[in-house]
């Protein structure tokens, strides 16, 4: 079959809206998905800093829902009309699938950002037929259709806009995971969250839901205004002496932090502002060196990265649908939505931090 998608060719390149052609339909463990929103992700502008490791020409696009259109057979679960939301991917077989840590598959950078499976390399091409990527994050769903592992989709109530839901596939889920599974955050905790973009003010989200007093930290007073909305007491990333400041909203410090700054003078302000045993996560890949200032370890606190919210998809997106269906995680106001020829206006307007979450509608 041939459709539209947005294919980026080279890291310096806007994307284009070309046609391409899918071979072959979904295998045994595959479903074809009508792609009805995707989120953009900063994952997917990383691309462009990759220095070649992630192979182009590619679709990006990991945050997709959508109408399954067709299954590679009754094994995969899922039935002809069903709508999913789209996470990533995961070998389902090796020690940290079986042990309910998909996030930490031990293949996870080769299936999610270096190629995709390479047993269906050759079956997506552009109009000339010229081999693209072969599948981003199992989705590639900057698209009109997607090719997924049955493992990556998960099902959701067909009354919901399905076109809203892609975000929670990987942002939202990564924001939200971290408070809830990684840290376990509820009532009388306090959460620090350094950096209020997209994962920043699911974290606030799921934080207020929770029950824990939250501070949220960033250089932006409009984003600091939205955190404020959503239950959190909001600090400019330029406070001085910011450590302290946490460690007077929050009793003596927090008991958990969360960078999605990479920075590394937040992170060390983060590290001393954790209380003893304090856990802070980081959600952002480092660019450079992290420098700990001594002292920053001591008494217990400790650091750890965490990897897509520490979530098995198919548990955590649905408690997170039922958050908002209650009123307690309103992430569609966060989103923007924009038709996929305006992908390059998407980009701009997300690096620019004009949008928190755009979401592409083929």
């Amino acid at each position: 079959m041939t459709f539209d998608a947005a294919v980026l060719r080279s890291p310096e390149a806007r994307f284009a809206v070309e046609k391409v052609r899918l071979r072959a339909g979904p295998a045994g463990d595959e479903v074809l998905v009508r792609i009805a929103g995707c989120g953009m992700c900063r994952t997917d502008l990383a691309v462009r800093r990759s220095g070649g490791r992630s192979p182009l020409p590619a679709v990006l696009g990991h945050e997709g829902a959508g109408t399954v259109v067709e299954t590679g057979g009754p094994h995969t679960g899922l039935d002809k009309g069903d709508h999913v939301v789209l996470s990533f991917d995961s070998c389902g077989r090796c020690p940290s699938c079986l042990h309910a840590a998909p996030a930490y598959c031990g293949t996870f950078a080769e299936l999610n950002l270096f190629g995709g499976r390479e047993e269906h390399a050759d079956r997506f091409t552009d109009a000339a037929g010229q081999a693209l990527a072969p599948r981003w994050f199992g989705q590639s769903s900057f698209a009109a259709y997607a090719v997924v592992p049955a493992r990556n989709a998960v099902r959701v109530d067909a009354s919901l806009p399905v076109e809203l839901l892609g975000p929670l596939g990987c942002g939202f889920l990564t924001g939200a995971g971290a408070v809830l599974n990684s840290f376990g955050a509820g009532p009388g905790q306090t959460v620090a969250v350094l950096g209020a973009g997209a994962v920043g003010l699911a974290a606030v989200m799921a934080a207020t839901a929770s029950g824990a007093l939250t501070v949220a930290v960033d250089q932006h007073p409009e984003r600091l205004a939205l955190a404020e909305r959503y239950g959190a007491a909001p600090l400019p990333a330029t406070t001085t002496d910011l450590p302290t400041r946490i460690r007077r909203l929050t009793d003596g410090g927090a008991h958990f932090a969360l960078d999605t700054t990479a920075d590394p003078a937040l992170i060390n302000d983060a590290l001393r502002s954790l209380r003893p045993t304090g856990h802070l996560g980081l959600v952002a890949r480092l660019h450079t060196t992290l420098p700990i200032t001594p002292g920053a370890l001591d008494r217990g606190r400790r650091i750890s990265h965490i990897c897509e919210g520490d979530a098995v998809p198919g548990l955590l997106i649905p408690r997170l649908i039922t958050l908002w269906q209650a009123g307690r995680f309103p992430f569609h106001e966060l989103i923007r939505t924009y038709p996929l020829a305006a992908i390059n206006e998407a980009e701009r307007d997300c690096a620019a931090g004009r949008v928190v979450k755009p979401v592409l509608l083929p």
